[in-house]
């Protein structure tokens, strides 16, 4: 299947994500702000749409706008319970999970977009508390992704769930924009 650059803009609004950007102690607080940040501009994204407009496809082949709320908690449950991992085990191996099957589950289907939101919330309060309180001894530390098949700090992986928020709200916010929503 052949991509055209139309739909890696739909794909990547916000561009992808750069492994090996360097990441310096003087953007912990930017990015900490950042994952603070998702689940309110989450909210706002997908304020006032219909149910027809939730289940409508940001991209084509893509995910439903209520797949899209659904996989951020699932995805940012992911990364805090990395980001514990991490800090309490000496470079554990996480547990890859299939994004797509999970976005298939009947929670992702038929659950209301309010209690992922909910729980997104939730969820955040507890993880930038947590990276609130690490040092840069604690995100020199590491876990080993083996489906990316490397060794990431948790600089990176703050780095990464900066951008994954961003990345998944732009493709709401974008498809508003396009549809004229």
């Amino acid at each position: 299947m052949t991509i055209t650059a139309h739909e890696i803009d739909l794909r990547y609004p916000v561009g992808k994500f750069d492994w090996d950007a360097p990441i310096s102690e003087s953007e912990y607080p930017k990015l900490i702000a950042a994952v603070a940040e998702t689940p309110a501009a989450l909210r706002s994204a997908v304020a006032g749409l219909s149910r027809d407009q939730l289940e409508t496809a940001y991209r084509p082949g893509g995910w439903t706008v209520k797949q899209v709320v659904h996989h951020l908690p699932d995805s940012h449950l992911n990364a805090y319970t990395r980001f514990k991992l991490a800090l309490t085990e000496d470079e554990p191996t996480i547990k890859p999970y299939d994004e797509a099957a999970w976005a298939e589950l009947p929670d992702s289907q038929q659950v209301p977009i309010d209690v992922s939101l909910d729980l997104l919330t939730a969820l955040h309060v507890r993880w930038v508390s947590l990276l609130r309180s690490m040092g840069a001894a604690d995100f020199r530390r590491s876990l080993r992704h083996p489906e990316h098949a490397r060794v990431l700090t948790l600089a990176q992986m703050l780095g990464l769930y900066a951008w994954h928020g961003r990345h998944h709200v732009s493709h709401i916010t974008a498809l508003r924009k396009r549809e004229g929503w």
